[in-house]
């Protein structure tokens, strides 16, 4: 029985950019058929079995030939599988797409087509230049940078020049001298503006403007290369005026987050949404604990007069622990509960329980003098918590009353990231590195060698508050900022001051 094939347009680079249909394809395919200029963190989205097959093409390498690609799309679903081919832009608008579709339908291979916003124009708004604008053109015109066939060029291009309407080309910019020189050569004013938009939508987008006769010039001079696409015309004007997504406060800085992965998305959205470009190295790997001694003090939550949390992810392990004992937030009683942290607190919030006390200072000092003055020694206390918290708070409380400890997880190495990380490192392309905690700096040095390690020294590196400093500082760091408060929020506003 034939599968299904979903030609899906995956916009012009920006992550959220995807229709929502787009993003079903890529959820419920069963094998992707992906190129080089669609965003590479959709795949994260596929499903865990999913066959990823690259089909990307370069100018002057192309890893598949367009037939060897409609092959693979054809064997595919006449495996019975459901295929999504995901292209960048939109499928229709030099993509291709038509001609996979006829191969299909030559085949009697059932196949959908899934439009997305297409760079010529979501590519020329982030750049600030409108495709149309009553002011300054009656009409926009996309063009194909380079032919079927360069020997037989079937481009008006009397017309074109003719039209006084934006022109944009795609995937030409080894043709910019024959593009500017033919316009010119047909009667287009050699004044009229032009730009050129590399990486358009990304967070490292550039841009050059100029005109017909300089524009060459000025893409030499920016260092662009290909993808790039080129728009001509009198709407170019705006850009100064209308640029948006190049004046946000990060953009162009190349920022690594440390954290694991399953921390990192708030983060590294908040992030991406300042024009950060993020690269996501988590060098700590949360692993849950399970056993017996973690449901008995589950059991007993009711003989406990205060139950301290020390983290997002205790709150997130304790609670999901305990519904699979089939019990819920009832179980604390009439226990006081303490947030080490506002995101701690905001965690807990999620579950139905409002922190009764929180510290100024999201440290373990700072609760131990928070609780001093209210427990006496017939209070109990639990501290739920990972298996590198530090012992300030237990030994504090343990002066007063007795107290317990609760280990939900264990915060490992992440040998997985030591590739990725050196790569980044060897590219210089880092600017700024983020520490959330001691072990995401102490794990990170781990990963490295000395040559290396030298190279994270040279690099501006931000911590989350003064524990975390104080480790950054003893591994031989220098912590150009800390936050205050100590949050992801005060990291990222140390970021963008």
């Amino acid at each position: 029985m034939s599968g299904k094939v979903y030609l899906v347009g995956a916009g012009p680079g920006d992550y959220k950019l995807l229709t929502l249909k787009a993003l079903d394809c890529i959820k419920e395919a069963e094998v992707i058929v992906y190129d080089r200029l669609a965003n590479p963190q959709y795949l994260e989205l596929a499903r865990p079995d999913a066959e990823l097959i690259y089909v990307g093409k370069a100018s002057s390498n192309h890893t598949m030939t367009q037939d060897e690609i409609n092959e693979v799309l054809a064997v595919k679903a006449k495996e019975g599988k459901v295929v999504t081919r995901l292209k960048g832009g939109d499928p229709y608008v030099f993509g291709r797409g038509g001609e996979e579709g006829e191969y299909l339908l030559e085949r009697n291979i059932a196949f959908e087509v899934v439009p997305g916003i297409t760079s010529a124009i979501g590519g020329l708004c982030y750049a600030g230049i409108p495709i149309t604008h009553r002011d300054y053109t009656p009409s926009f015109h996309v063009v194909t940078g380079h032919l079927k066939d360069e020997t037989n060029d079937t481009i008006n291009w009397n017309a074109l020049a003719a039209m006084n309407g934006t022109i944009v080309f795609l995937m030409g910019l080894s043709n910019l001298h024959k593009i500017c020189t033919n316009l010119m050569t047909e009667g287009m004013n050699p004044n009229t503006p032009a730009a050129v938009i590399n990486w358009a939508t990304r967070p490292n987008q550039k841009v050059a403007t100029g005109t017909l006769v300089t524009l060459e010039e000025e893409v030499k001079k920016a260092g662009l290369t290909s993808p790039s696409l080129i728009v001509v015309g009198e709407v170019v004007r705006l850009r100064e005026k209308l640029s948006f997504f190049e004046n946000r406060p990060l953009f162009g800085q190349n920022i690594m987050v440390t954290r694991s992965r399953t921390q990192s998305s708030d983060l590294k959205a908040k992030l991406i949404e300042l024009g950060a470009n993020v690269f996501e190295v988590p060098t700590i790997e949360i692993q849950p604990r399970q056993g017996e001694e973690i449901d008995a003090k589950l059991q007993t939550l009711k003989d406990y007069s205060y139950i301290v949390f020390g983290s997002q992810n205790a709150v997130s392990l304790f609670f999901e622990r305990l519904y699979a004992l089939g019990k819920d937030a009832r179980s604390l009683g009439e226990a006081k509960v303490v947030a080490v942290g506002s995101a701690t607190a905001k965690c807990l919030a999620t579950y139905g329980i409002r922190s009764d006390f929180m510290p100024e200072r999201f440290t373990q000092e700072s609760i131990a003098e928070l609780l001093e003055d209210k427990l006496t020694k017939e209070d109990k206390v639990l501290i739920a918590q990972g298996n590198l918290a530090r012992d300030v708070l237990y030994t504090k409380i343990n002066e007063i009353c007795e107290v317990e400890t609760l280990l939900l997880y264990d915060t490992v190495l992440n040998e997985s990231s030591k590739v990725r990380l050196k790569q980044l490192l060897n590219s210089e392309r880092v600017d700024r590195i983020t520490f959330t905690s001691s072990s995401t700096a102490k794990n990170l040095m781990a990963l490295l060698d000395e040559e290396d390690k030298e190279k994270v020294k040279a690099i501006k590196c931000i911590s989350i508050g003064e524990i975390t400093s104080k480790a950054m500082r003893d591994l031989g760091l220098t912590v150009y900022k800390e936050a205050n408060p100590f949050t992801i929020e005060g990291l990222i506003n140390c970021l963008c001051e």
